[in-house]
Formats: structure tokens, sequence, C-alpha cells
């Protein structure tokens, strides 16, 4: 009896020693979260670091949050919060049927933003991703958001149009688009390397990481999203843009011609245009160093 008293006594202590424990130990997360709910049965995957200003970032086509890798953590050490959010169909968010277009993105994005609580954030967005803020904040009038900075721009519209030279072509919107329906594996090697400014601007490990972002995307949400960007004009939309935008653009973009940003930039009362001399498309990556301070000092301003 008395070895059972003593058993039953060491057992009721470990019990109140683990329900102290759980009582009094503080959360690992600090509360954050990392899947945010955004409409019923669709969560976003978000990466969310550092405390201060926030920087939002959305990624490129077909992209994901994880294009950002190099920058988070310069941000969160210069005193940033900075959020990455994977719009539908992209990386680890959610991708069911429905639609993949600039108004769905930006409805997502709204809702990330109030339930964040976030305000007067500086947002930023990467090739499809600058179509993408452009209009969240011609549509939701800024709301959420202070400044706006646009990297490797796909301009005012990615396709040409009357009167806009820019862009690429009917012909190779459509030839593009086909591809992600019947070569996507193809299509995504040679879009990796056309990241470069020139041979040898990436390294090999460096685009082989970027093709395997590229090829973690949904093939339907990749198709779709690409079709609504060949639809998009926000050429009439500029003139609504009443916060500071910079724009960041490699001269030696083969994916989204320099001209592509200066065409935003006359557009765009009171943006500047930043020139990266040494980029293409991966400017971010390929000038890494320089992208940093300028989205830190344009943050900061």
């Amino acid at each position: 009896m008395k070895t059972i008293a003593i058993t039953i006594g060491f057992l009721l202590t470990m019990i109140q020693t683990q329900s102290l424990f759980a009582q009094t130990r503080k959360p690992a997360s600090l509360g954050r979260e990392e899947y945010i709910e955004v409409e019923k049965n669709v969560k976003l995957h978000v990466i969310d670091l550092g405390d201060g200003q926030p920087v939002v970032l959305i990624h490129g086509w077909p992209l994901n949050n994880a294009m950002y890798e190099y920058q988070y953590q310069y941000l969160v050490e210069k005193g940033f919060r900075v959020i990455g959010i994977s719009l539908r169909g992209f990386g680890k968010s959610d991708r069911p049927y429905g639609k993949y277009d600039f108004d769905t993105f930006s409805d997502d994005i709204k809702v990330v933003l109030e339930k964040l609580k976030i305000e007067k954030a500086v947002l930023g967005g990467f090739s499809m991703g600058s179509a993408v803020t452009l209009h969240y904040v011609t549509k939701y009038n800024s709301a959420h958001i202070r400044k706006l900075a646009l990297f490797g721009a796909t301009g005012p519209s990615w396709k040409q149009r009357d009167g806009y030279p820019y862009g690429i072509s009917d012909q190779g919107a459509a030839d593009l688009i086909q591809q992600t329906k019947t070569n996507r594996q193809q299509l995504v090697a040679g879009f990796g390397k056309g990241f470069q400014g020139q041979e040898g601007g990436l390294t090999p490990e460096t685009l082989n990481w970027l093709e395997s972002i590229n090829l973690d995307a949904s093939p339907y949400a990749t198709t779709q999203a690409i079709t609504a960007l060949r639809d998009l004009d926000l050429r009439p939309e500029l003139s609504k843009i009443n916060i500071p935008v910079a724009l960041f653009h490699g001269v030696n973009d083969k994916l989204c011609d320099f001209t592509l940003s200066e065409q935003l930039h006359k557009g765009i009362k009171g943006s500047y245009l930043v020139r990266f001399e040494k980029s293409g498309h991966g400017l971010f990556l390929e000038e890494m160093d320089k992208f940093n301070t300028e989205l830190e000092k344009f943050a900061r301003s």
C-alpha cells in the first residue's frame, strides 16, 4: 500500500508540474499566423517577420513569397516588419477552382492586411505582382498603404495595344499562354534563364532554385493569372495614384523591358525610377545589395 501511495503521489506531482508549465510557457510564435483565411476554405500562406514599419511584398508570376528570401532577413535586421504573401494558387497558399484575376488577388490582399491590422505599409510588387499592387491601390484607394514600390514592372499594360507599342505582342502572349497548357516545364526552364541580365549573371544553383519555385505553382492558376495579365490595362488608373511610388528596373531586362517602367514613370505623378545597370529581370538577386538598400531607403523616407 505504501508503494502504491508513493506512486500516486509521484504521478500527481508530475501532472501538477506539467500543468504549471503549460500555464506559464509563453508562445514561441508571438501570435503570428502562417496561414490567413481570405474566404471560406481558402487560406493564403504568409511570411510575417520582425517588428516596426510594415513592408508587404507580393511575388511575380509564377513565383511565390519564397522569392524574397534575401529581402526578409535584411529588412528585419533593419527594424522593419516584413510580410510576404503568396497569392492564391501559388506556393503554399490554397489553390481552389475559381477566379485568378486581379480583382480576386486585390481582394485577398485587403483581407490579409485587415486581419493582420496593417496600416501605413510600404507595398511592393515584382513583375506580375507590380500589376497586382497597382490594381490594389487604385481599387481600394491605397487602403492600409502609404507607399508603393514596383520591381521589374509589367508596365501599365504587359501587352501591346493601340497607341501603346510596348510589351509583348498579341501572338507572343498567345504562344506563352498556350505553352503553360502544353509544356509548362520547358517554359519555366527558359523563363528562369531569362532572369539574367547577361550570361552568368545568376549562378546555376540560383537558377535551379528559381525554377523549383516557379514549378511549385498550380498549373491552372499559372495559366489563368497570365491570361488575366494579358487582358489588364491600367493606363486609365494611373492618375488615381496619390501616394509615393518608386520604380526599380534592370536596364537589361529581357522579360519585362525597361520601357515598361518608363511608361509607368511618365504616367504616375511624382514617381521616381531607379536604374539597375547590371541587372535583368532578377534585379533582386543580381544587384541584391543595391536592391535591399534602395528599398530600405524608400521605406524610411
